[in-house]
């Protein structure tokens, strides 16, 4: 059932009853039962099969009415889809259908005009596929149409069919490098991520000049950034932040019609510069990005306002602003509703409890109780890398609070559970970061010898800049050596 309700879910009162009374116009007889099954399932009904099934018979014309009435939602989603969408692709696809139409009824003039129009919107989207498809159009009717000249079309025409091919790699590399990243983070796959995507790339035919449209750039981009990610250094994707400034700067005139693209990449762009603590570059990109957010009727503002909000909290922090950013995650958490993606909502907590944390208050447990599900449950959803983390942040803040019993038991199960996979993806330190914890827990005293903060600094990499989330865990330990608040130790960190 649980499709169904999925999808039920996505549609609002409109299209409910529109669906009904789709149903009822379809329905031959009086006793089909499709309409009693949607109301069912539309009001969370908890004893839907008890109303439908009471024998075996039942039970199967019963699965046989959920497979129509799902088919039969599917079939009217898709048509509603193509007759409401408002989206320019959309629109150029319209044109493309009426202009087929005319020319089937030799209606020459207005089907050129329609394929005029749908070129000038495609073109201003860089939307390659509709424009082959207008282009073939175009040359195959241009025996009725004397003032456009075929070798000009069959000219766009080869033009664009290279762009679509130099799209077409990418969106291939793309594919691969994010089912790599999904079995990386989610199954705890051990790979090279660095060789896999020179390899990729490699072997597609990629190379960074292929930015064609808001798309292109936003796909490498995320790749840009989970790299950067997994090697905690963003000052490796210098390169792509440079080459997107110029791309911005060139094709604004068509960043409208690519709007969700668009906002995703001044995020990803925000968050590089946050990474590498440029934070009043990160506040500039997070500006423009809720300014993109509010166009076409806040078309995409529940789509990225909680990763915003998350954004814009973690600059105030690290810029030494803490109450405006607790207070900022603290809102977004109490506006979360049932459509909240949990990627965001699980971001925002974790951020909630940093911050309690680094402040040594205790309702950093208000939050971390919301963490309900398993450790293996989060490595799944959340990723291996995000996992982690949260167990250190967990372990740090019973630790915090001279829970020590509870941090040196979550400490030996972090260990019994993460030593091998850290140490088959070459991230040994983290290990080696638990162990110091585990130490100072066990003796305390042991903080006060130079040679405790010597082994804390020397978790740092060498030749890179540090991740400013690293930094924060050296921090904790590094402020427990000097008995200073561990805040003040992160904001002078973050400084240096």
């Amino acid at each position: 059932m649980n499709s169904l309700s999925d999808i039920i879910n996505l549609m609002n009162e409109e299209d409910k009853q529109s669906f009904k009374g789709y149903l009822q116009s379809r329905n031959k007889r009086n006793d089909v039962q499709n309409i009693k099954l949607f109301r069912s399932i539309e009001t969370d009904d908890i004893n839907i099969q008890e109303k439908f099934v009471k024998t075996k018979k039942n039970s199967d014309a019963y699965h046989a009415l959920r497979k129509r009435l799902y088919d039969t939602l599917v079939d009217f989603m898709a048509n509603r889809a193509f007759e409401k969408g408002t989206s320019e692709p959309h629109e150029v696809l319209r044109l493309i259908v009426v202009s087929r139409l005319f020319f089937e009824h030799k209606l020459y003039k207005a089907a050129y005009k329609c394929l005029a129009k749908a070129e000038a919107k495609a073109l201003k989207l860089d939307h390659f596929s509709l424009l082959n498809e207008i282009y073939q159009l175009q040359a195959q009717y241009a025996h009725f149409n004397s003032g456009l000249p075929l070798e000009d079309v069959i000219e766009k025409y080869n033009t664009n069919r290279k762009k679509m091919a130099q799209e077409e790699k990418l969106n291939m590399g793309y594919a691969l490098l994010r089912r790599e990243l999904a079995e990386i983070y989610h199954k705890g796959k051990v790979v090279n991520f660095r060789t896999l995507v020179k390899d990729t790339m490699a072997a597609q035919g990629i190379s960074l000049d292929d930015i064609l449209s808001f798309k292109s750039l936003y796909q490498i981009l995320f790749i840009a950034n989970e790299y950067a990610s997994m090697n905690s250094d963003f000052s490796l994707v210098e390169p792509f932040t440079e080459k997107s400034y110029a791309f911005i700067a060139a094709k604004e005139d068509k960043a409208e019609g690519q709007l969700y693209y668009h906002i995703y990449i001044l995020y990803l762009l925000a968050n590089m510069h946050f990474r590498n603590r440029r934070f009043t570059d990160s506040k500039a990109y997070l500006d423009t990005m809720y300014a993109q957010m509010q166009k076409q009727s806040g078309k995409y503002h529940s789509r990225f306002v909680l990763r915003y909000s998350l954004l814009v909290a973690l600059n105030d922090n690290y810029s030494g602003s803490w109450q405006p950013a607790l207070e900022r995650v603290e809102k977004a958490l109490k506006a979360l509703t049932a459509k909240s993606d949990p990627v965001d909502v699980n971001d925002l907590r974790m951020c909630a409890v940093i911050i309690c944390l680094q402040q040594n208050d205790k309702a950093a447990f208000k939050h971390l109780k919301l963490f309900a599900h398993s450790d293996a449950w989060y490595e799944k959803k959340m990723g291996m890398d995000w996992a982690i983390k949260k167990s250190l942040v967990e372990i740090l803040a019973h630790a915090q609070f001279e829970n020590t019993e509870l941090a040196l038991s979550r400490l030996k199960s972090f260990k019994r559970r993460y030593k091998k996979y850290l140490s088959d993806v070459k991230e040994e330190r983290v290990m080696d970061y638990a162990l110091i914890v585990e130490r100072y827990l066990l003796k305390p005293e042991i903080a006060k010898h130079p040679d405790f903060t010597k082994g804390i600094l020397s978790l740092k990499a060498e030749g890179a800049q540090e991740d400013i989330f690293v930094l924060s865990f050296m921090a904790w330990l590094l402020a427990k050596a000097s008995k200073r608040p561990v805040y003040d130790v992160i904001l002078e960190m973050v400084k240096g």
